[in-house]
């Protein structure tokens, strides 16, 4: 009887020996996992991710446009008697009540300047032409001085639209053509740099610019 109580006490720890070192055999073996698991991600971490790409794209940023703004341009005082608290006339507009005049103009001479070149745009809808006028010597121009060629009056669709005027003072005619459409959308900003250049020089030859910027409202 104690024979067999001794066998039963035996086979007893033997099993428990044998279920502790399976546990933790099991246990090792499953750490081990989670290591190699853990290197995996840092290995993978070192190549580029989805988020990783994210990044590179937010960092890595388009050149800006020239824009007149930017460039270190001195600037004259421009005027016009067609523009009142920030509108424009209807006489200068290509409406039904509009005459489809060039509006007035006048600035003091540049210093320095030979000619002049005149630009209208609609910054509300591309920056479309309506005003080319290079080479000119006066600094005073009457309403309607622009022949149809050169001036289409503001026609906005609908709502109100951004109608601005720019002059350049200029020491020569540019050696490189301007791509400003007239009556069409232009990157007005980038290509009138054209003119900063001349026969002598990459740039400067645009000596200083003046600005006037009014809305007219479609129905006015």
């Amino acid at each position: 009887m104690k024979v067999i109580k001794k066998i039963t006490l035996l086979f007893l720890l033997s099993s428990f020996s044998l279920t502790f070192t399976a546990c933790n055999t099991s246990k090792k073996s499953s750490d081990t996992s989670v290591v190699k698991k853990e290197n995996l991600s840092e290995n993978t971490t070192e190549s580029p991710t989805e988020a990783t790409t994210e990044i590179i794209t937010e960092t890595v940023t388009k050149p800006k446009p020239i824009t007149l703004h930017d460039c270190d341009i001195p600037t004259f005082e421009l005027s016009s008697e067609n523009l009142k608290d920030g509108v424009w006339d209807t006489s200068i507009t290509n409406t039904e009540n509009g005459l489809n005049q060039s509006p007035q103009l006048s600035w003091e001479p540049v210093s320095g300047a030979q000619y002049y070149s005149i630009y209208m745009i609609d910054t509300s809808a591309g920056n479309w032409g309506h005003w080319i006028s290079p080479n000119i010597t006066e600094t005073t121009l009457a309403q309607g001085w622009a022949s149809e060629k050169e001036y289409i009056g503001p026609y906005p669709p609908s709502g109100t639209h951004d109608y601005e005027i720019y002059v350049f003072a200029l020491k020569e005619q540019p050696n490189k053509k301007v791509y400003v459409s007239f009556n069409g959308q232009n990157a007005f900003f980038t290509n009138i740099m054209a003119l900063d250049k001349n026969s002598n020089a990459d740039s400067g030859n645009i000596i200083s610019y003046g600005h006037i910027k009014g809305t007219y409202t479609y129905g006015d």
